[in-house]
């Protein structure tokens, strides 16, 4: 699979998330729901700082989360969950109807 049928797979796989699915958008939410356990992947756009991205990594590893790296910027990002603003990282709790867990590679 190439890379931009790939990246059209995550973009589909996250509108259906968003729709049937139960995420949390935002820093320190996606720290929360980690802590909590209730995270089962990361989304990270590409220009999330390196020192942010780095702690969510960690923290994943930690809590042996997927970590799923958007090829795109916070904006394109947020566009494909629907949203009007910008998204740097985003955490799956239920996946709902889609099957991002199994289709992209982290």
């Amino acid at each position: 699979m190439d890379k931009k049928t790939q990246q059209q797979g995550i973009n589909s796989q996250l509108a259906i998330v968003m729709k049937s699915g139960k995420t949390a958008m935002g820093f320190k939410r996606v720290i929360h729901s980690i802590r909590e356990g209730k995270s089962k992947a990361l989304v990270l756009s590409n220009n999330l700082p390196v020192l942010r991205k780095s702690q969510l990594e960690y923290l994943a590893a930690l809590a042996k989360v997927k970590t799923i790296n958007f090829s795109g910027t916070n904006t394109d990002l947020g566009t494909a969950c629907g949203k009007l603003f910008r998204i740097s990282c985003l955490s799956i709790n239920e996946v709902g109807d889609s099957d991002i867990l199994g289709e992209t590679k982290a």
